[in-house]
């Protein structure tokens, strides 16, 4: 049974680095909800001195319903111009794949897909 998505948004100014966390699986509403709390966050840094590490440890397997919402984040963080990308997973070659898949399916070229 998949896990009702949720998320946190963190900036680190000491670190320069914006500390995201993703669980579960989102409805259209929570990603919607997500992308106005991603910019507002955004808004207040300079994105280009900054890190955005997205923990997706508890991210369940991306399903097609979830693909458009997900673009729609990749397309974000590539806009946003940050330093650099990292996507932290479980040692997952599916996730891995996935996540390399959308990002360079939205031009997202300074991302990596950390495994742990």
């Amino acid at each position: 049974m998949s896990q009702i998505g949720s998320y946190s948004i963190i900036v680190n100014q000491a670190k320069k680095s914006i500390d995201m966390s993703v669980k579960g699986t989102f409805t259209p509403q929570q990603a919607e909800s997500f992308h106005k709390d991603y910019q507002s966050k955004v808004a207040s840094i300079n994105a280009s001195n900054f890190i955005l590490k997205v923990d997706c440890k508890d991210m369940n397997i991306i399903t097609q319903d979830m693909l458009p919402a997900l673009e729609v984040s990749f397309k974000m963080y590539k806009e946003s111009q940050f330093n650099k990308v990292e996507f932290i997973i479980q040692k997952s070659p599916v996730v891995k794949m996935q996540l390399n898949r959308i990002a360079r399916n939205t031009g997202l070229l300074n991302s990596e897909v950390v495994e742990v």
